[in-house]
């Protein structure tokens, strides 16, 4: 029997759903090598796995919740977990990542991931540990948020279950539902979705099989170290107010969203910030499982309301619909909690629909920007796909494509994902990074905000320096979220790919270098791609919305931030020659070195 690396299983489960059969997937030492975990094995998998051309929601597409080397160990903010699938709004690879003891006790059930795939012929409860896998009717949870939901499984099956769970946008397939646990969400492409057309209404696991690592002695000094270092300067604005931080500051430059993209200042931006919320309305902070930052803070509305407050959710609900008021904002992303939504799409949906209404596209006189009822209403009808929810729980992209009428142009999203809360057109380095990336806008595969917000470059004139940037940030996340370590800990390292080398060689026992993790980082940034180019990607994707090239946006001081189709247009073509692809961006070859490139 081979001796498999340390921090690993060596093996994924798959379990068909369709008749509770189930099967190990070995997984060799040189694919977890090249993968590592989360985000960059999760894609291995799916690559694997997945039968080409299989739509999201069909029973044959499979969705893996992905462990990593360092889940179980005691290096700060490890206890994270990467939900895999074919997204419902993307039709392309989705990664979602959160953080909770579900990771934990998904890996001591023995495996590095767990793949479901089929559909079950009524709503059903996956239980997993030690001693195999039992299907059980979720007839009782069936309707339940997916707090309740997890309640409710560990009051029936025991308290030392942890289960991942959907809403009712899950049940009803809204293409941008969540899944979540302890109160966390995978939440950015629509998962919980995809396990709502499987019938599923929770995953649950329970194990204890703990995975040795190489250096113990080792791995308790460096997780020592690196509990000290989280606790200084470089993560001191999440302790303290969280990112909701930036509203103000991402405000005072011109690049807070607002009224779905058509400005990027808010006059009562003050009303929603994090200083002014942290003194009327904090409840209270916590942390994830396993993490020393703390960063989660907890605000009340006046209702009486609890929602874990982000700068994402509370851009998407408040400036980009216009709500300025805090109550209404609370609300809306507590109910988006309850409910399973993504609050990012819901928001840029529900923000797109309301400029249609504006222009007379949609007759749906109540959905007015900055009217906090009507939020809150939408919300409800997405989340019960009921009234206009019917057609906005399709997403922005979906939805302008039926509207028509030229509301494709001002649609706030990226291959089908709605646009996170930066504006393109003054942070262009962001701009790059959002047209180019695999799993559509998003801020967290490509941090190329850094680069923007950093000294040294024009952030409203896009340049090669800034392709750099983008190019530099997107393989520090590939190698982040396959670990997984939590963003927020990036700033602490100081020669990133060194130390997160050192650390892989401590729990694995494998001699890795800095080098060889940015060949790693290469390899799982292009098998994303080669992945969605299998499924139908096309050069065309990689690109933003009308809106934000076809116009200048006013700045300070009668000045204006333009982002002509020509620069985004050099920018891309730079990027594929730095990435190694063709004109058409696909991939030249795969790394020379990499040892198990995926089947495509």
């Amino acid at each position: 029997m081979r001796a498999t690396p340390g921090g690993y299983c060596g093996q994924a489960l798959v379990v068909d759903v369709s008749d509770g059969s189930t099967r190990t997937l070995p997984l060799p030492d040189d694919v977890l090598r090249d993968y590592l975990g989360g985000a960059g094995l999760g894609t291995w998998l799916l690559t694997e796995l997945s039968p080409a051309g299989a739509g999201p929601l069909e029973p044959a597409a499979p969705l893996a919740f992905v462990f990593s080397p360092l889940v179980g160990t005691p290096l700060t903010t490890s206890a994270k977990f990467a939900v895999v699938a074919k997204s419902p709004l993307t039709g392309m690879l989705n990664d979602a990542l959160s953080s909770s003891h579900f990771a934990i006790s998904g890996k001591f059930t023995g495996h590095d991931a767990i793949v479901v795939t089929g559909r079950a012929q009524a709503p059903t409860n996956v239980l997993i540990d030690e001693d195999g896998v039992r299907l059980v009717d979720a007839a009782v949870q069936w309707g339940m948020s997916a707090a309740e939901a997890e309640e409710s499984i560990r009051e029936q099956h025991g308290r030392r279950w942890r289960a991942a769970s959907i809403g009712q946008a899950g049940e009803r397939m809204v293409r941008y539902a969540t899944i979540s646990h302890d109160g966390r969400h995978a939440g950015r492409g629509g998962l919980g979705a995809v396990l709502g057309a499987k019938n599923i209404k929770c995953v649950a696991v329970r194990g204890s099989k703990r995975v040795d690592v190489a250096d113990r002695e080792a791995v308790l000094v460096a997780a020592k170290d690196l509990r000290n270092r989280s606790f200084g300067p470089a993560t001191e604005k999440y302790r303290e107010l969280g990112t909701l931080s930036n509203l103000l500051a991402f405000n005072a430059i011109n690049t807070l969203p607002t009224r779905n993209f058509q400005t990027a200042t808010f006059a009562d931006a003050a009303k929603l910030s994090a200083e002014d919320l942290a003194e009327s309305r904090s409840v209270a902070r916590s942390s994830c499982a396993s993490c020393s930052i703390g960063c989660e803070h907890i605000y009340a509305s006046k209702n009486g309301k609890k929602a874990r407050v982000e700068y994402e959710n509370v851009f998407a609900l408040g400036p980009m619909c216009g709500v300025s008021d805090p109550d209404h904002v609370l609300d809306a992303s507590a109910r988006c909690d309850e409910l399973g939504l993504d609050t990012i799409s819901a928001g840029g949906t529900i923000a797109w629909a309301m400029e249609c209404v504006d222009r007379e596209l949609l007759d749906v006189p109540w959905l007015r920007f900055g009217d906090g009822d009507a939020l809150a209403r939408a919300l409800d009808e997405i989340g019960t796909r009921t009234g206009i929810g019917e057609l906005l729980a399709e997403g922005s992209r979906r939805a302008s494509e039926i509207v028509g009428q030229g509301s494709s142009a001002f649609a706030p999203h990226v291959k089908g994902l709605e646009m996170p809360g930066y504006e393109p057109r003054t942070m262009q380095s962001m701009a790059l990074g959002l047209a180019v990336n695999s799993r559509g806008a998003d801020h967290n595969r490509s941090g190329a905000y850094e680069a923007d917000l950093k000294a040294g470059l024009d952030r409203v004139h896009g340049t090669t320096e800034h392709v750099r940037a983008a190019i530099q940030t997107e393989d520090r996340a590939a190698i982040m979220d396959s670990l997984i370590f939590c963003k927020f800990l990036r700033g602490v390292f100081t020669e990133p790919f060194e130390e997160w080398a050192h650390l892989l060689s401590l729990v694995t026992g494998w001699d890795v270098d800095a080098d060889e993790l940015h060949e790693t980082a290469r390899r799982i940034v292009l098998a994303k791609r080669s992945y969605n180019l299998r499924e139908g990607w096309t050069a065309s994707d990689d690109w933003l919305p009308e809106r934000f090239l076809d116009g200048s946006l006013a700045l300070e001081s009668g000045r204006s931030a333009t982002l002509p189709p020509e620069r985004l247009r050099t920018m891309i073509d730079t990027y594929y020659q730095e990435r190694g692809l063709d004109s058409n961006g696909r991939p030249l070859a795969m790394s020379t070195d990499s040892r198990t490139e995926p089947s495509t």
